[in-house]
């Protein structure tokens, strides 16, 4: 394991249990309950933060070079089964930009790579949400929330990162 990952993993683990802590801190919340949020939310992020990183670079590594064009991406996303007047309505929407963006964007693409992360970042969000609902946090919302928003900023800085590195 690299020194970058070891020190994600301690610089992660060191503010998220400071920001539990306080987070956490009131004074009808008891004194353990308020070091336990803490120190589930700290280990907790020191080891995702760890295994975050790892696939991160395996995810980045392995589609640096891959490129989606927003024609063919939006068909997909956008299949509705159900045929309810509002679902119609949405697809002849989406099927008009479709056309009117498909002769915009022509040959222009996006690199695959800036999608790599959104995978990792909605099961790190899922994980700390239910990793604090079953810890039964007092106050979930602000012990999570930092961790949702810097998890997909760091994501997205270190793919960034790891890109201009191939690059050199």
């Amino acid at each position: 394991m690299n020194i970058r990952l070891i020190l994600s993993g301690v610089v992660s683990f060191v503010f998220y249990f400071s920001w539990a802590y306080w987070a956490n801190s009131s004074a009808d919340i008891a004194k353990s309950v308020m070091l336990q949020a803490a120190l589930v939310q700290g280990l907790y992020s020191g080891f995702v933060t760890l295994f975050f990183t790892f696939i991160l670079e395996k995810v980045v590594n392995k589609y640096k070079f891959s490129y989606v064009t927003l024609a063919f991406v939006t068909p997909i996303i956008c299949m509705f089964h159900s045929k309810t007047p509002q679902n119609v309505a949405i697809r002849q929407s989406f099927n008009n930009a479709i056309n009117s963006s498909a002769s915009y964007l022509g040959n222009k693409k996006i690199a695959g790579v800036l999608f790599a992360p959104i995978i990792p970042i909605t099961i790190q969000s899922s994980l700390v949400i239910m990793v604090n609902v079953i810890n039964q946090t007092p106050n979930l919302a602000l012990t999570v929330a930092p961790s949702i928003f810097f998890t997909a900023l760091y994501a997205y800085t270190y793919m960034l990162a790891l890109l201009k590195k191939v690059e050199r």
